[in-house]
């Protein structure tokens, strides 16, 4: 599940969970995980964060690779805004190869700026994230938009990727979703 900051990756990663009996694998939960265990990692992370950087591809890909071979997720992954730059979407093709998985389906939330401005001003009010400030979003945005970029280009050659308008109502696009999950 592809779509910048705002764009409804977990909502939508959170309503196929349900749906699928899967789990939902989101880079952001787990770095806000380490964040609130205050581990050195959580000091590096948060330090990222709020100059608007991503992680570091060496502290994501040790947490996804601990998640990609747990036993009891195996086959059952909802990727929600990983991977977020080429190295990292190389390296869950090794993992993803050596534990003898494959990506299904890759969905693209692709919104504006403008609506992912409303939907964060909204969303810092109702969860109270840190990392929902303004200024940070907005230079996440444009860190996503030119990072992952070339993560998209890698994947839109795939068969099952699927751009979807990630500005239409959250049912609208769940509706989208599971007509071509078929479920």
């Amino acid at each position: 599940m592809f779509g910048p900051p705002g764009a409804g990756k977990g909502t939508q990663a959170k309503n196929l969970e349900k749906k699928l009996n899967n789990f939902q694998l989101s880079t952001g939960d787990m770095l806000r995980d380490e964040i609130n265990k205050n581990t050195e990692i959580g000091k590096k992370i948060i330090n990222n964060m709020n100059e608007g950087k991503f992680v570091d591809d060496e502290i994501v890909n040790k947490l996804m690779k601990r998640v990609i071979f747990d036993p009891q997720k195996k086959n059952k992954l909802i990727f929600d805004g990983y991977p977020r730059a080429i190295d990292q979407a190389k390296n869950l093709d090794l993992l993803l190869a050596e534990s003898n998985q494959k990506i299904d389906f890759i969905f693209f939330l692709n919104v504006n700026k403008d609506v992912i401005i409303k939907r964060i001003e909204k969303r810092k009010l109702l969860e109270k994230r840190s990392d929902d400030d303004l200024d940070t979003i907005l230079r996440r945005y444009d860190a996503y938009m030119a990072t992952t970029k070339p993560v998209l280009d890698y994947y839109s050659s795939h068969k099952n990727y699927h751009e979807i308008d990630g500005s239409l109502e959250i049912n609208q696009i769940t509706r989208k979703i599971e007509e071509i999950l078929k479920v």
